[in-house]
């Protein structure tokens, strides 16, 4: 999911299930963080499509291909070819999985005016990964006794529509019906006039709760980036830290992660790769490396690495933080658009567990496939729609039509309504 300003994320305005923002009506955008961003919009109104059946693996196999050196060949020509197709300008990979082999590489450049190039030790903006972490904060305090799932938010946010139905469970699913702040056309305007300014939550919300609410609570999936922002002040306000403190204490340190960062306003930890963007008040591609992330805040602001994000990949998908019980809830997942399924803060496609995240300049895509206990991570320093797909989802496509040809990670684009 993405975190594009310009489409909220998966049905939002603008792409697939990515974790983007959406832009002025008929713009593709990322969330913000990232999820809606590139696709044709999707509007609350269209109905939930049926899933593509997800095939099982034969009996004999995990479905995780060796990857031996003709596999790794064929591996460096796919990306090589989305690379070149899609004019990405860089792109890091990581594909392994225990007894099959590590696949690492970085293509391409992390910076065009110098020609630098990608690397695998570079720092990389998330978008919607974010919210990964965001509901994981939220789910420890579930388990600490702290909050309840079916509360509602107006026990703990005053002002919100339909604040007395709307449950947190809802917020963290995606079924809340309240508008996406990242589709609103002034909040794009704001971002894409200065987008070095500071945004606070309650600037967000206020450009959501301005238009009336898009369905009754739990109706349907809407892609949202305004339900991580009530989750990530409920955060806040039931542990009394700032929401960026408190994930980094209570997720990224016990998680083991070294160089994941909530970061509070443009900073960006070198190295770090240069992200180009076309969301820009001019439609020209700019570059977009210290844009201001506050405006994706709970739903899309951290950053992180390749090693950080394989071992997040694991680390989410098997529950090491949560209770069994809290972790089965979380991966308990409805259906959000063809071949996908959206739990709490968290996506199934096709049996990849995980998100993806988009924001302006950068893209992302942290998966893990159980059957296998297989890792996919992807890093790139753009946001830039090929054919209407998110450039994470290409590559996700790419590479698993090779590793698991029978668990094709795809997310499709959603038809114009």
């Amino acid at each position: 999911m993405r975190t594009r300003w310009r489409s909220a994320a998966v049905g939002a305005a603008a792409v697939g299930l990515a974790a983007g923002l959406v832009g002025p009506a008929g713009a593709a955008a990322v969330y913000g963080p990232d999820a809606a961003a590139h696709a044709p919009t999707m509007t609350a109104a269209a109905p939930t499509p049926t899933p593509t059946p997800t095939p099982a693996p034969t009996p004999a196999s995990d479905g995780f291909a060796q990857l031996t050196p003709a596999v790794t060949r064929q591996l460096d020509d796919a990306i090589r070819k989305v690379l070149a197709e899609a004019k990405i300008p860089g792109v890091i990979v990581a594909v392994s999985a225990p007894g099959k082999g590590e696949y690492i590489r970085s293509f391409g450049v992390a910076d065009k005016a110098t020609g630098a190039p990608m690397t695998p030790n570079l720092n990389m903006r998330i978008g919607s990964v974010t919210k990964t972490f965001t509901v994981t904060a939220l789910l420890e305090l579930v388990d600490d006794g702290k909050v309840g799932l079916d509360d509602p938010i107006g026990k703990y946010v005053d002002g919100v529509p339909n604040g007395d139905r709307i449950t947190l469970r809802e917020l963290a699913g995606m079924r809340s019906g309240l508008f996406n702040y990242s589709a609103d056309e002034d909040f794009y305007k704001a971002l894409t006039s200065n987008p070095d300014r500071p945004f606070t939550p309650q600037e967000l919300l206020d450009y959501s709760f301005k238009h009336p609410v898009l369905f009754e609570p739990n109706a349907k999936f809407y892609y949202c980036n305004t339900n991580l922002i009530l989750l990530g002040l409920v955060v806040e306000k039931v542990s009394g830290v700032p929401l960026g403190r408190f994930i980094e204490r209570e997720v990224v340190a016990p998680a083991g992660l070294k160089h994941t960062v909530f970061p509070t306003g443009p900073e960006f930890p070198e190295p770090h790769a240069q992200g180009y963007t076309n969301q820009t008040a001019s439609g020209k591609i700019e570059t977009s490396t210290d844009w201001n992330p506050s405006w994706g805040w709970a739903a899309g602001a951290m950053i992180s690495d390749l090693p950080d994000l394989r071992s997040w990949a694991k680390t989410l998908a098997t529950g090491t933080l949560l209770t069994p019980a809290t972790q089965a809830q979380r991966l308990d997942v409805v259906d959000a658009i063809p071949g996908a399924g959206y739990g709490l803060g968290i996506f199934n496609v096709q049996g990849w567990i995980g998100h993806n995240g988009s924001l302006p300049g950068y893209g992302s895509l942290v998966l893990y496939l159980p059957q296998a206990r297989a890792t996919l991570v992807v890093l790139l320093n753009t946001d830039i729609g090929y054919e209407g797909q998110e450039p994470s989802t290409l590559f996700g496509e790419a590479i698993t039509k090779i590793v698991t040809p029978e668990r094709v990670y795809t997310l499709p684009a959603q038809p114009p309504s």
